[in-house]
C-alpha cells in the first residue's frame, strides 16, 4: 500500500525551505499541500503568496480569485494582494477595482489605510495631472524647475503647491521625482516626513527611488524604525543602517555581494533576515567609505570578509578558518577584509549594543 503523507507535512517543509530562502523547493512543498487537500483556502493562500514573491504575478492572481470566488469569500486580503500584482503589471484599472473591492467587503480590514493611499495615488484626477500640461496652466515639470526657496515657502501657504508637490512623487519622469524628494526633505513643518513615509511604503515606485527617500528621511534627522515594502512586504527598517550618501552601484560590489549570499545558501543555517543584514552591512560599508571607495582584486576575500562580519554581528560560532575553506582563500586575508569593514562599521560596538539591548529586553520580559 503506498504511504500518503497528511497535508501538514507538506505545508510546514514549504514553510522550512521558505524560511531558507529556497522558493523553488518550498513551491514545490506548497503545491503538493493543495493537491493533497484541494479545499484548504489558507494552503492555496500560501501558494498564490509564494508566486508572487517569485513574479509570477499572473498565476498567484487566478488562485487569489479562486480563494474568494469559490474557497473562502471572507479572506478579503485576496483582494488586495490582487490589486498589489496588477499594479505591478501595469493594469492600473484593474488594480484600482479590486483595492475597492478590498474596501468594499473589508470595511475594518488590516490594509484599509494602505487601499485608501494607493486608490489616492490611481485616481483619475491624479491620472489628469500627472500627463501633459492644459492650456494656460504651468506643468508640474515647470513647477518643480522654480527656487526651492519659493516652494517652500508656498508650500503652508498654498493649498494647489501641496497637491503638486505630492503628486509629483509617483510623476513618470525620474528627474521630477528625484527634485520632488528634494524639496520634501527641506520642509521643516512636519510634512515633509509625513509624505516621504508614505512614498516609501508605496509598492509601485521604483527602488531606487524609494532608496532616495529613505536617504533623505536620514539626512533631516529621522530616526528609529520606519514601514517599507521590500521584497513583497511591508518591513520596518532601521534607518541607522542606510547611508547618507549613494555612490554610483559598481557591478564588482554586486558580485561580492552575491557571492556572500550564495555561500549563506549553501550552508542552510541562514534565514531571511541574515541575508537582509548582509545586504545592509555591505551597502552601509561601500556608502561610507566614499570617496575612499574599497578595491576589490578578489573579490572571495571580500565575501568571505563580509560573511565573517555578518556572524561576528550576530555571535555566530563561524570562524575565519572555516569560511577560509569555503571560500578558497586565506584565513589572514578573510581578517584583514573584515578589519577594513569593522574599522569603517564598528561591528563589534554595534553588536555589543545590540546583545545588550536584548538582555536588557530579556531581563525586562
Amino acid at each position: 500500500m503506498p504511504f500518503l503523507r497528511q497535508a501538514t507535512y507538506y505545508f510546514d517543509k514549504g514553510n522550512y525551505y521558505y524560511r531558507q530562502n529556497k522558493l523553488e523547493k518550498a513551491l514545490l512543498f506548497f503545491n503538493k499541500t493543495v493537491e493533497v487537500d484541494p479545499d484548504n483556502s489558507l494552503y492555496h493562500y500560501n501558494l498564490a503568496c509564494i508566486l508572487s514573491r517569485m513574479g509570477d504575478l499572473e498565476k498567484a492572481n487566478v488562485i487569489f480569485s479562486r480563494i474568494v470566488q469559490q474557497l473562502d469569500p471572507a479572506l478579503t486580503e485576496c483582494y488586495f494582494l490582487m490589486a498589489v500584482n496588477f499594479g505591478l503589471l501595469d493594469e492600473l484599472e484593474k488594480a484600482r477595482y479590486y483595492l475597492n473591492l478590498y474596501l468594499q467587503f473589508s470595511p475594518d480590514g488590516e490594509m484599509v489605510e494602505d487601499a485608501e493611499d494607493l486608490l489616492y495615488a490611481l485616481s483619475e484626477e491624479e491620472a489628469e495631472i500627472l500627463g501633459e500640461k492644459e492650456p494656460g496652466k504651468e506643468g508640474l515639470s515647470d513647477r518643480l524647475c522654480a527656487e526651492e526657496e519659493e516652494i517652500i515657502r508656498s508650500y503652508d501657504e498654498n493649498q494647489a503647491m501641496r497637491r503638486l508637490l505630492w503628486q509629483s512623487l509617483y510623476h513618470d519622469n525620474t528627474q521630477v521625482v528625484e527634485k520632488a524628494i528634494r524639496m520634501f526633505g527641506l520642509l521643516r513643518t512636519g510634512n515633509g516626513e509625513k509624505n516621504l513615509r508614505e512614498f516609501v511604503r508605496n509598492p509601485w515606485i521604483k527602488q531606487r527611488m524609494r532608496i532616495q527617500a529613505l536617504m533623505e528621511l536620514k539626512n533631516m534627522g529621522f530616526k528609529g524604525l520606519v514601514t517599507v515594502y521590500m521584497d513583497g512586504f511591508l518591513r520596518d527598517i532601521d534607518l541607522y543602517y542606510y547611508p547618507l550618501v549613494a555612490p554610483r552601484w559598481l557591478d564588482q560590489w554586486q558580485d561580492v555581494l552575491n557571492l556572500t549570499l550564495e555561500n549563506m545558501r549553501r550552508s542552510n543555517s541562514f534565514d531571511e533576515l541574515f541575508y537582509e543584514d548582509a545586504q545592509a552591512i555591505w551597502i552601509d560599508f561601500i556608502n561610507n567609505s566614499y570617496p575612499r571607495l574599497p578595491v576589490i582584486k578578489k573579490k572571495e576575500t571580500w565575501a568571505a570578509g563580509l560573511e565573517y562580519a555578518l556572524a561576528r554581528y550576530h555571535f555566530l560560532h563561524l570562524t575565519q578558518k572555516k569560511l577560509a575553506g569555503q571560500y578558497s582563500v586565506s584565513p589572514s586575508s578573510i581578517s584583514t577584509r573584515y578589519q577594513e569593514i569593522n574599522r569603517v562599521l564598528n561591528i563589534e560596538h554595534r553588536a555589543y549594543r545590540n546583545m545588550l539591548r536584548y538582555l536588557t529586553r530579556r531581563e525586562q520580559d
